[in-house]
């Protein structure tokens, strides 16, 4: 459906084709058939949820759920990149291998900023990070304790990575099937750390003193949003509101299947935490989701990012088709990392989410194209293979809801 009266002003602004990265040779590392041009891919083999992000001393760190040994889902691992401007990356060497304990599934990474946990050394704050080690021979024996919480940490940057030999220092008491993803945060109000993490159909809470001794607090979700599927990969952080005073609490809650366009999904909850537990503002019947489009899931956002800018990435990627995906010698990306604002609009408070600013680094040309009418056409005679589109729309005496615009090729594909 189309508005009777409408104008498109398209304004095409092109990437730069060819990404530099360390792990490159001449060049060829973004020349591969599909390779994304802005997107993180890793150098090789499978990749899925982005995990432990954290800034610090200039570099963004990206750990991500990996599998080594080929194109599709395996032995998770953590993969490790970094960043200096939230574009261009570099590939480091794996930072968790799996070990006695299990497999290395999802999790979060802080800076001990007071050293609580006593890793850190000659003075400097630890990296520590917190995930889910996932006991393979547990799970296929039937029980339903395979999956706690373990920590990592790192004296270099992040570079190496030490198990705590205190390993784990959140169990399963209770014989959760899925008792996964933990997202761990400081608490200023309550100087207490707290953790967020997945356990089946709801989240439940968590705090520390020295993220080694942990207490639960609370739990939320059941009866509350989407629960077409298991709930995994949350977050929960605190932003201000456009043009509202005070903040609010955001909690961010992954779905694997039953998101609206079908398959894997993020929704979002505003509310209150009291350091204890979240109480949703919104009715527990609604659903609101982080967007529509079925290639975000998983997405969390980094921790201690400057500026107190909230900066979000997600895997790129739906569980319906994820392994299926024609590429190689790498399967998955990561969307463009995104900054999360809080908008107060005429209908509701709602969660935004634009790519960050730092894209107009790579951004070498600009063109204005043709305005277009309505069912017209525009076929330039080469596009560019990466480019932001940006499209302003002037609507004028019509009572159409819907906007649409076609994309297609010379094969009819659309």
């Amino acid at each position: 459906m189309y508005p009777k009266h409408f104008i498109v002003f398209i304004i095409l602004a092109i990437f730069a084709c060819k990404m530099p990265s360390k792990m490159a040779k001449n060049g060829a590392y973004y020349s591969e058939l599909h390779r994304p041009q802005v997107h993180f891919s890793p150098e090789k083999s499978w990749m899925n949820d982005p995990n432990g992000m954290v800034y610090y001393e200039g570099e963004y760190h990206l750990f991500y759920q990996y599998y080594p040994d080929g194109l599709q889902w395996g032995p998770m691992h953590w993969g490790h990149a970094i960043t200096k401007d939230l574009v261009h990356w570099e590939h480091l060497p794996i930072a968790l291998y799996p070990d006695s304990l299990g497999l290395i599934f999802s999790g979060s990474a802080v800076v001990d900023w007071k050293n609580t946990t006593g890793f850190g050394i000659n003075g400097k704050p630890p990296l520590v990070a917190m995930f889910t080690h996932h006991k393979v021979e547990a799970e296929k024996a039937g029980r339903h304790d395979f999956q706690y919480q373990s920590l990592a940490y790192s004296n270099d940057k992040g570079r190496t990575w030490t198990k705590y030999a205190g390993n784990p220092v959140i169990p399963n008491p209770n014989n959760i099937h899925d008792f996964r993803d933990t997202k761990v945060f400081w608490h200023e109000e309550s100087q207490r750390w707290v953790v967020v993490l997945a356990a089946g159909d709801h989240v439940e809470f968590y705090n520390s003193p020295d993220l080694k001794s942990w207490t639960k607090t609370g739990e939320f979700g059941v009866g509350h949003g989407n629960h077409g599927g298991v709930w995994e990969c949350p977050d929960l952080f605190r932003m201000n509101v456009e043009g509202i005073k005070g903040k609010r609490w955001v909690l961010l809650q992954s779905i694997g299947t039953g998101a609206p366009n079908g398959g894997s999904g993020t929704q979002y909850f505003f509310g209150e935490f009291d350091g204890k537990t979240f109480i949703n503002e919104n009715p527990a019947s609604e659903e609101r989701w982080l967007d529509f489009g079925c290639d975000n899931y998983a997405g969390v956002t980094w921790s201690d990012a400057p500026d107190g800018r909230r900066l979000f990435i997600g895997w790129m990627s739906n569980w319906q088709y994820a392994q299926k995906v024609p590429t190689a010698p790498w399967r998955s990306a990561m969307t463009t990392v995104c900054e999360l604002t809080m908008k107060n609009t005429r209908a509701a408070v709602l969660l935004s989410r634009q790519p960050v600013k730092e894209l107009d680094l790579i951004k070498t040309n600009t063109i204005n194209l043709p305005t277009n009418e309505p069912g017209g056409v525009f076929a330039p005679n080469a596009m560019p293979s990466a480019f932001d589109m940006e499209l302003n729309v002037n609507l004028s005496s019509t009572t159409a809801k819907i906007l649409g615009y076609r994309f297609s090729n010379s094969k009819g594909e659309e």
